[in-house]
């Protein structure tokens, strides 16, 4: 049994038996989370706001569920929140200025499901400012540093929970993904991340950025754990209008540990110069894993994987200018001291908002603008079409896709932040999953010679969380990568 000191290191299937079976608490449990918060933060910055007496509130509550019997597997599991989640009585801000003072009156649908399961939420985890980034340096309160090294990024725009799992402060968390903002910290920080299909999450609640693109998301120690939670989030919403109405499998049943006869896509656009050449061995090296477990590997072609970045920017961009116009200061958030209407607007967006966040403003805006709507936008959403098409024509000789999650390991603070070009690139393996709204896992395949962990991301067609989360449930379960925790 683990030392009560210990506790936080447990995976959510883990701590849920015991939890069970009384062998500990949930109080215990929280406890040992938020102690390792308050003795790592300093150094790590993962979380915004950490709510303790919120936390030990809601592990006694489910101490007394688990006592009575009636309790779901996340009852009394801690977990990290990212702060664009609406959640009732906590600030949520969006890593911005503009919303720093705005506390909701409501739960986002997720957090309700979390809430009635009976997990325990231990804060707002730092990220990206409205989730418009790949590293979490541009949260208006400062990095979230990489556990594995503290002279590195986390990776964005979900970086703080991706840290706070990696480093042991929570059993799992919640991100969002709009073009691999899931996937690209959890191979950062060398953690599970799953994206799921477009719709099958309900994103009521959550602080938008690009409506057709963002995804709700859980962070996990183990792909198990991402399973449970994935399972307590998924499902029918009303409330989001975009939401599948699907029944939810059973995704923990789906995690046979048997890959034989899945065909596994290998697309040559995914493997380019410029890849580090660590991060393609260790990837081509899972998937001599994967064929060694009776899967078979083929050799694909995505050919429109080079217009992904230019398409998805502008897709995106334009959809974070409409999303965005509701920061006004008129009805919520900031609001700078002005003489008239427009002034108001002005000065409280030029105070409110960062650096990137008017960067894909002004981008979006003009895409929008009248004369070049057809020229940028529509050619955007075309191309897009193009690009989904390419993953229809390939699930039609395999069952996944499997490719790197970044060409990179984890890049160094600051070294990319004056330069939102090469920036962008990070997210080059990723954000063509979001504009084909396919479901994407993430898993350490890996780690560099720096002891820097390296993501494989496997992709599924539309629905198929079971097949990818089965895929990696296999390989994680071959032994083929021994984790290292990182020496906080």
């Amino acid at each position: 049994m683990a030392s009560p000191s210990e506790l936080n290191r447990l995976t959510i299937a883990n701590a849920a038996t015991m939890l069970r079976k009384r062998e500990i608490s949930s109080t215990e449990l929280t406890r040992a989370c938020l102690d390792r918060i308050a003795a790592v933060e300093p150094r790590l910055h993962a979380f915004l706001t950490v709510t303790n007496e919120q936390a030990l509130e809601q592990a006694a509550a489910a101490d007394r569920r688990l006592k009575a019997g009636d309790a779901p597997e996340l009852c009394g599991i801690p977990l990290g929140i990212k702060d664009i989640y609406a959640t009732k009585g906590v600030a949520t801000t969006c890593a911005s200025k503009i919303l720093g003072n705005f506390i909701p009156p409501f739960d986002a649908t997720v957090i309700a499901k979390l809430r009635a399961e009976g997990a325990v939420f231990a804060g707002k985890t730092n990220m990206d400012e409205f989730a418009m980034g790949s590293s979490t340096e541009n949260s208006a309160f400062g990095p979230t540093m990489n556990p594995h090294d503290l002279s590195r990024v986390a990776g964005g725009s979900s970086g703080g929970s991706a840290a706070a799992v990696a480093a042991d402060e929570i059993l799992g968390a919640l991100g969002t993904d709009t073009g691999g903002s899931i996937r690209e910290p959890a191979s950062f920080c060398g953690v599970v991340g799953i994206k799921p299909t477009y719709s099958r999450v309900s994103r009521y609640g959550v602080i938008a950025f690009a409506s057709s693109l963002d995804q709700v998301g859980p962070f996990a120690k183990t792909v198990r754990d991402a399973a449970i939670m994935l399972r307590s989030l998924a499902g029918h919403d009303p409330r989001d209008s975009t939401c599948s109405a699907r029944a939810v499998p059973d995704y923990p049943r789906a995690l046979s540990g048997d890959v034989k006869g899945l065909r596994i896509g290998v697309p040559k656009e995914y493997f380019v110069a410029g890849m580090e050449p660590e991060v393609e061995r260790s990837v081509r090296a899972a998937l001599k894993q994967y064929e060694a477990m009776g899967a078979k590997t083929i050799d694909i072609s995505l050919p429109h994987t080079a217009y992904a970045i230019a398409c998805y920017y502008l897709v995106a961009t334009a959809e974070a200018s409409a999303n965005l116009a509701r920061y006004d200061g008129i009805r919520y958030g900031m609001r700078a001291a002005a003489e008239d209407t427009i002034a108001l607007y002005e000065m409280t967006r030029a105070q409110g908002f960062g650096a990137e966040v008017k960067r894909r403003i002004i981008l979006g805006t003009f895409a929008l603008s009248a004369g070049y709507y057809d020229a940028y936008y529509l050619k955007a959403m075309k191309v897009r079409t193009l690009i989904r098409r390419d993953f229809e024509r390939a699930f039609e000789t395999c069952d996944v896709i499997v490719t790197p999650v970044a060409p990179a390991t984890a890049f160094k603070l600051g070294e990319k932040m004056n330069d939102p070009l090469t920036m962008y690139l990070s997210d080059i393996f990723t954000i063509s999953v979001n504009l084909a709204g396919l479901p994407g896992l993430a898993i350490p395949s890996g780690y560099d010679t720096n002891n820097l962990p390296i993501g494989m991301q496997i992709i599924g067609a539309p629905f198929a969380e079971e097949t990818i989360l089965r895929a990696g449930d296999a390989f994680e379960r071959s032994g083929a990568v021994t984790l290292k925790r990182p020496a906080l």
